[in-house]
C-alpha cells in the first residue's frame, strides 16, 4: 500500500512534531529547514496512518536498523515499510514482503548525471522521450528504489541495477511535479 502527502504546505509543523515519537523528531529536527523537518515528519505521520488502517497498530513505531543501516520496525518484523520525500511530496509504502519506494521532484538533469547513473539503453530512452526530464526521474526512482529494496543504497555504479524482470510502479504527477516508482519483493 502507498500513502502520500503532496501538500507539505499545510502541515502544521508544531501539530506534528507532537504527533511523532521522540525518536522520529529528533530525527526531523535535524534538518535544517523548515521543509525538511516537515517531511520527515509528513513521512513518518504516513506510516503511522498506513500501519493504523493496514494493521490495526496505533503505537507509534519505534526504529530499528539493520547493519546495512536500513530501517526496520522495531517488534513488528513481519512488516516491510519504506520512506522517501522530496521538495514536492512525502510518501511511504507498506508490505509484507520487502519494499523500496523513491519520490523525486521533476527538474532539469544534466547530461554528465545521465552518463554517470544510466546505461546506453536508458540514455536512449531518455533521448529519445517527449519528456527527458521525466524520462530521466522515472528510470532514477526506479533505480533508488531498487536500492532502497535491497538495502545497499546509492552505489558507485547504478547502471545496470535495473534487470528485465525488475517490477515498478510508477506515478508521474506533472501537475505537482514529482514522480513516485515501488517496487517489492515476493520471493524473500
Amino acid at each position: 500500500m502507498l500513502y502520500l502527502n503532496d501538500d507539505i504546505d499545510a502541515l502544521d509543523l508544531d501539530k506534528a512534531l507532537s504527533q511523532i515519537s521522540a525518536q522520529r523528531r529528533e530525527q526531523a529536527l535535524k534538518f535544517k529547514y523548515e521543509l525538511g523537518q516537515k517531511l520527515c515528519a509528513a513521512a513518518y505521520l504516513l506510516l503511522c496512518e498506513g500501519l493504523r488502517t493496514e494493521y490495526g497498530i496505533t503505537e507509534k513505531p519505534l526504529f530499528s536498523y539493520l547493519a546495512d543501516g536500513k530501517p526496520i520496525l522495531a517488534g513488528h518484523q513481519g512488516i516491510h515499510f519504506n520512506l522517501s520525500h522530496c521538495k514536492n511530496a512525502a510518501v511511504c509504502a507498506l508490505s509484507p514482503h520487502p519494499i523500496g519506494v523513491d519520490v523525486e521532484r521533476i527538474r532539469s538533469y544534466h547530461d554528465s548525471l545521465v552518463r554517470y547513473t544510466m546505461n546506453e539503453r536508458e540514455i536512449q530512452m531518455i533521448e529519445a522521450s517527449e519528456r527527458p526530464d521525466v524520462t530521466f526521474i522515472r528510470l532514477w526512482t526506479m533505480k533508488e528504489a531498487k536500492l532502497k529494496l535491497l538495502g545497499t543504497g546509492i552505489q558507485k555504479d547504478m547502471k545496470d541495477i535495473l534487470l528485465p524482470d525488475d517490477r515498478f510502479t510508477t506515478l508521474v504527477n506533472l501537475d505537482k511535479g514529482y514522480v513516485i516508482s515501488v517496487t517489492e519483493s515476493v520471493n524473500q
